[in-house]
């Protein structure tokens, strides 16, 4: 019997496996997949390296990430800087001045960061406005006293408008003017639309946010959470760098892309591709297998699986959204070339195409006009489709919540990476989980059983 049985052969899996092996605990990886990898794999085509599941860019500021990374292969150097096509013209991201100038005409920092700075004042007081408007009706007023007791700038227009016959409509507008100065200086914003109208304006936001983020999400920014969209970075330069970490690459084609790195972590462990856990479960008798999660096979499990589905989903499914893949090989050199091209309007049904020879700069040419590109559609996830991106709302996380309670009821069970975490981790904050989970199970802390990540969203 092996100590440990890892369920998944992604990137979290592969890694813990490793980790553990190399200090002398025997573990076996099954996966339900046909190969090892996860969503990270990668596969070569005619010289060209490419991502299955959507392109995947390396990137961290953690030197213990990177070190482990280069330790097991080489990497490519690579600088993720998309490209958005709104109506067949085409911006910078992030949004820089390359993409100031595109849209106001502009090439001085100070005139875009005016520009931006006006329109996300405007807003704001466009919604604070919005808002007084609706709850007018139903909202108690601050009082004539309240308002003259809190400024005494107020308060001293107040005292010369008694003096000179000013009438009670000076007074609201006053009043009026105190409030919405109050609620423009306390703005929260509601939703992800009005996150970004405050922070970016209007004009980047209907040209660059708006579209995207309901295809990628399936509904009206506005049902969305503001946290989604919380950290929009400007860049008053002409950086186009998307990412701001220290390092940043891509597996080498030499290396075999991810699927390279996947196979350098598994060596020396057991694999068991095409191997269901759950469906293997259900062959047993739940008191058996609750008692021994690793069915006869280890005495331990670590589970990187969805949380939902390793407890029946008893307290119901938690919400994911996922992406539909579309390939196609080219009989052309260069289909348009960039890596990665955003689609931020709506007419356009996929969020972004991928070409795949622009993502390394090591790539072999086959000797005749090819390349591949990827287009990605966004659709809200259903039974057999891929977990993508975890939909953390109110029910989801009260549902999820209330399966880590039943997860402390499994000291032989630990849970983590993506699913496991119901996270959308980037790969080095997956890397490090790993690795310290791994060390936690190494010095004897077998009760742990949830990961604790904080994750940055892509």
């Amino acid at each position: 019997m092996k100590d440990f049985l890892i369920v998944g052969a992604g990137l979290y899996g592969s890694v813990i496996a490793h980790e553990l092996t190399r200090k002398g605990y025997s573990c076996i990886v099954i996966d339900k997949r046909g190969a090892s990898g996860g969503n990270i794999r990668t596969e070569m085509r005619e010289g060209i390296m490419v991502h299955e599941y959507g392109a995947h860019i390396f990137h961290t500021s953690d030197e213990q990430v990177w070190k482990f990374v280069t330790d097991l292969v080489p990497m490519s150097p690579f600088v993720h800087s998309p490209v958005a096509c709104f109506k067949g013209s085409f911006y910078s991201l992030p949004f820089n001045m390359h993409t100031f100038k595109a849209l106001f005409g502009t090439s001085e920092p100070e005139e875009a960061r005016a520009r931006i700075e006006k329109e996300a004042l405007e807003e704001k007081m466009r919604i604070v406005k919005e808002r007084r408007s609706k709850e007018s009706g139903s909202s108690a007023r601050t009082s004539y006293n309240d308002v003259t007791d809190q400024d005494p700038e107020v308060d001293q227009t107040c005292k010369v408008s008694r003096n000179t016959g000013t009438t009670e409509k000076n007074i609201e507008d006053i009043r009026d003017r105190f409030e919405e100065d109050r609620e423009i200086k306390e703005f929260a914003p509601a939703n992800l639309e009005e996150q970004a109208l405050v922070t970016v304006g209007r004009t980047v936001y209907e040209t660059l946010i708006k579209g995207y983020t309901a295809k990628q999400w399936g509904c009206d920014p506005r049902m969305l959470s503001a946290d989604i969209i919380k950290r929009i970075p400007i860049r008053y330069t002409y950086k186009e760098d998307y990412f701001n970490d220290r390092y940043e690459g891509l597996p080498s084609t030499e290396a075999g892309g991810y699927t390279g790195l996947i196979d350098r972590l598994l060596e020396g462990v057991e694999v068991r591709l095409d191997t269901d856990y759950l469906a293997l479960r259900e062959q047993r008798d739940p008191d058996t297998w609750y008692k021994d999660p690793g069915l006869g096979l280890a005495k331990r499990v670590i589970y990187s699986g969805a949380v939902d589905e390793f407890f029946c989903s008893c307290y119901g499914p938690l919400a994911y959204r996922s992406l539909r893949f579309e390939q196609e090989e080219l009989e052309t050199d260069d289909f348009q070339g960039h890596a990665v091209v955003n689609y931020t309007d709506s007419e356009s049904p996929f969020t972004r195409i991928i070409e795949h020879k622009h993502l390394t700069a090591d790539y072999r040419p086959s000797g005749r006009p090819f390349t591949v590109i990827t287009k990605e559609y966004p659709k809200l996830f259903a039974e057999g489709d891929e977990r993508f991106y975890p939909v953390r709302d109110n029910v989801s996380m009260e549902r999820y919540n209330k399966y880590m309670e039943l997860a402390a009821g499994c000291p032989l069970v630990a849970f983590g990476g993506r699913l496991g975490s119901y996270r959308y981790l980037d790969m080095d904050k997956v890397i490090k989980a790993a690795l310290e989970d791994a060390g936690r199970l190494r010095d004897g802390g077998e009760e742990r059983n949830t990961v604790k990540n904080d994750s940055d969203t892509v």
